[in-house]
């Protein structure tokens, strides 16, 4: 079946290029091997991100503490959405500073993200329908879209940087977005 125009361009608009994937700069002392071979596909940090119940996000208040605390949240579109009171230290240290690095529970099968995030305003309909939907399968409640559409503090966390493995040292991959604006590990 032809596709038509506008389609394509719709598609063009939903769809975001993947990562570019590669090896960690890392120690030598680590062991990580220098060959493509073992790197993890994109599809194991995704897989992690949706299965996963808790996200630990990590902050920094605006005098330089960490500050990380564990959340709910869904992963759609290579972003993770989450929620809060904007009274939060967590939501505090966010809107002075958006960078955030997030983690899973696992010490064995990592996956790290850093990137940075926002808040959303007025989202569209399309993504509040499937953030209510993606919450209800996960946890079995969630808001509605019009609830989304509404409340404040919902935030979306882009990642820019992320370090996945669960064979250390052999499969340590790094995963760089286009929209990265610097260098890191």
């Amino acid at each position: 079946m032809a596709t038509t125009r506008s389609s394509a361009k719709q598609k063009q608009s939903v769809q975001t290029p993947g990562p570019l994937i590669s090896r960690p700069l890392m120690p030598r002392d680590y062991g990580i091997p220098k060959d493509k071979k073992g790197l993890l596909p994109w599809s194991h940090v995704t897989e992690r991100m949706q299965a996963a119940k808790v996200y630990w996000v990590c902050t920094v208040s605006p005098d330089g503490h960490p500050h990380a605390t564990p959340v709910d949240g869904v992963w759609v579109d290579d972003c993770l959405y989450f929620g809060g009171s904007p009274q939060t230290r967590r939501h505090r240290n966010l809107a002075a500073n958006p960078a955030a690095c997030i983690h899973l529970e696992s010490g064995s099968d990592v996956v790290i993200l850093h990137g940075k995030v926002r808040e959303l305003r007025a989202p569209a309909r399309t993504l509040t329908t499937r953030l209510a939907a993606a919450s209800k399968e996960k946890y079995g409640y969630g808001f509605t879209p019009e609830q989304y559409e509404t409340m404040p503090g919902v935030l979306e966390f882009s990642p820019r940087l992320v370090l996945a493995w669960n064979k250390f040292p052999k499969d340590v991959t790094r995963f760089q977005f286009q929209r990265d604006e610097g260098s890191e590990s």
